[in-house]
């Protein structure tokens, strides 16, 4: 199973495992869908004697996410997605790095992210109606707060639209901020 990216290849061994079929679980979750990821995984663990892989098979599947398959490249990231969205992050991407060259693109969480000197700067996640954008600094987003009206900010991230022209002159200052943080 564990070379297996399709969380469904874990449900023959939670069929025999626990004794009942997947539409048995399904109901379970369906009725659990409004609990936090946690809590529907101590839901599995406590209530039902799940491992924690098959809890989190399960969960996750329930979540939306079919598979764990990991990708290697921003790229091989935006390839589900629409031509409208690819672009978006590309250019949320190149805005950042044409004033930081020294910056890599990296693949962490399974989500492009942006470092320097080994520290997370920014991240982008693409999702269905919106992107999210994050400094990786709960910190620059208070700093930045003023500046953010326009946009719905989250704990840690910042949502824009799918066709979001990138504010430049905000993601460099945000970028500089938080490589700020990481050099005290």
């Amino acid at each position: 199973m564990a070379t297996n990216p399709d969380r469904s290849s874990y449900f023959p061994a939670i069929e025999k495992k626990y004794g009942h079929p997947m539409s048995y679980w399904f109901d379970h979750m369906a009725r659990i869908a409004d609990r936090k990821y946690l809590e529907q995984i101590a839901f599995l663990r406590e209530d039902h004697g799940f491992s924690q892989a098959h809890a989190n098979a399960l969960v996750l599947y329930s979540r939306g996410s079919k598979s764990a398959h990991r990708v290697g490249t921003v790229d091989e990231y935006l390839a589900p997605f629409d031509e409208t969205k690819r672009a978006t992050v590309h250019a949320i991407l190149k805005t950042i790095t044409s004033k930081y060259p020294k910056m890599e693109t990296v693949i962490a969480w399974n989500q492009p992210m942006l470092k320097l000197n080994g520290q997370y700067i920014f991240g982008v996640m693409v999702l269905t109606n919106h992107i999210l954008i994050a400094p990786w600094s709960k910190d620059v987003l208070q700093q930045f707060a003023p500046r953010l009206t326009d946009y719905k900010v989250n704990k840690k991230t910042i949502q824009v639209p799918v066709d979001w022209k990138p504010d430049a002159k905000l993601l460099r200052d945000m970028a500089a901020a938080r490589i700020a943080e990481t050099t005290d």
